[in-house]
C-alpha cells in the first residue's frame, strides 16, 4: 500500500507544498499514518539495540550508530537519537518502490518470455541448488541472471525522469551552450533505448549484457542510477537486493499468466514507470 501512495499524485503534491495539503483529506493520509508506524517500530528496536549495546562489538548499523554517539562531544555532530532514527528510516524506505516496481517488471517478463524464465531457473539450479537460499556472492558465478536482471531494469526505464540538477558553471556540451545556474532534467530513457548504443533497443533481450563466450559485459549506455558524481546512493544496495530477491523467488516458484489472461507491457507513469496490475500464477518448484 505505502509503495502504491509514494509512487501516486498526491504524495507530489504532499511534498511539493506539505504547510498546505496536511489539512486536506486524502490519501496521504495512510502514507502519514503507516510511515509513524514504521517509526515507531525503529523506535523499539533502537530501543532494544541501547538496553544491551557491546561497545567492543557492534552488531549492526543502529549499534555502529549509538558508540558514534556516544564518542561524539558536539551536540551537532548529527549523531544523536532523532537523527538515528530517521538515518534508519531512510535506509529503510530508500529504493523500497524502485526495486518493488523492478520486480514486478521482472516477473512480467518472465510470464511473457518462458524461455527466458527456464534458462535463468537452470543456472540458479546449476550454481546454487535448492538446499540453501541464493548469496551475493553467487552473482559472479551466474551471468546470465545477471544479465536478465539489468535487461529488467533496462526495460523497465524505472525512473524515465532524472531528479533535476542545476549547472555549477557555463557549460558546452556537443556545440551546445548551457549557462550556468540552467535547470537541466535528464531523460534516462532516452540513454536506455539509444538505438545507436544498443543491439535491439525495443525489445528485452538478455543478450545485450553478454559477450560472445556468454560472461557478463558491462555496458556504457545502462544507467538506471544516473551517473556522475551525483548517482543514487542506493545503487549498490539495491543491486544487491534486485539480484537476492529475483533469484530467490525464481528458485521456489514457476511464473506463468493467470489462467485465461495475458498481462499486457502496456504501463502507467506515476513518479516511476511501473506495469498496469496484473495477474499471476507462482507454482512451487
Amino acid at each position: 500500500m505505502i509503495v502504491l501512495l509514494q509512487g501516486g499524485l498526491w504524495m507530489q503534491i504532499f511534498n511539493s507544498m506539505p504547510w498546505f495539503i496536511k489539512w486536506l483529506p486524502g490519501p496521504h493520509k495512510k502514507i502519514i499514518s503507516l510511515t509513524q508506524e514504521i517509526i515507531d517500530f525503529i523506535n523499539i528496536r533502537i530501543k532494544e539495540h541501547r538496553e544491551n549495546l557491546d561497545p567492543s562489538s557492534p552488531r549492526d548499523y543502529i549499534d555502529s550508530f549509538l558508540i558514534e554517539m556516544g564518542e561524539k562531544e558536539d551536540k551537532d555532530s548529527g549523531f544523536d537519537l532523532n537523527n538515528l532514527c530517521f538515518c534508519t528510516l531512510d535506509l529503510f524506505g530508500a529504493g523500497t518502490e524502485t526495486t518493488t516496481t523492478t520486480l514486478h517488471w521482472g516477473l512480467l517478463y518472465m510470464i511473457y518470455y518462458p524461455h527466458i524464465q527456464e534458462r535463468v531457473q537452470a543456472e540458479i539450479d546449476a550454481v546454487i541448488g535448492s538446499s540453501r537460499q541464493p548469496s551475493v556472492a553467487d552473482r559472479e558465478n551466474m551471468p546470465y541472471t545477471d544479465a536478465v536482471i539489468h535487461e529488467i531494469q533496462r526495460m523497465g526505464d524505472i525512473i524515465p525522469l532524472n531528479v533535476m540538477r542545476v549547472t555549477s558553471r557555463d557549460t558546452v556540451i556537443n556545440n551546445y551552450i548551457i549557462p550556468k545556474g540552467t535547470t537541466i532534467l535528464p531523460t534516462l530513457n532516452s540513454v536506455l533505448h539509444d538505438e545507436s548504443m544498443w543491439e535491439t533497443p525495443h525489445s528485452f533481450n538478455p543478450q545485450h549484457f553478454l559477450d560472445q563466450d556468454g560472461k557478463f559485459r558491462k555496458r556504457e549506455a545502462f544507467l538506471p542510477f544516473s551517473t556522475g558524481k551525483r548517482v543514487c546512493l542506493g545503487e549498490q544496495l539495491a543491486r544487491m537486493e534486485l539480484f537476492l530477491f529475483f533469484t530467490s523467488l525464481l528458485q521456489r516458484f514457476s511464473f506463468s499468466a493467470a489462467p485465461g489472461e495475458q498481462p499486457t507491457l502496456e504501463f502507467k507513469l506515476t513518479v516511476t514507470h511501473q506495469p498496469k496490475p496484473y495477474r499471476l500464477c507462482a507454482v512451487p518448484r
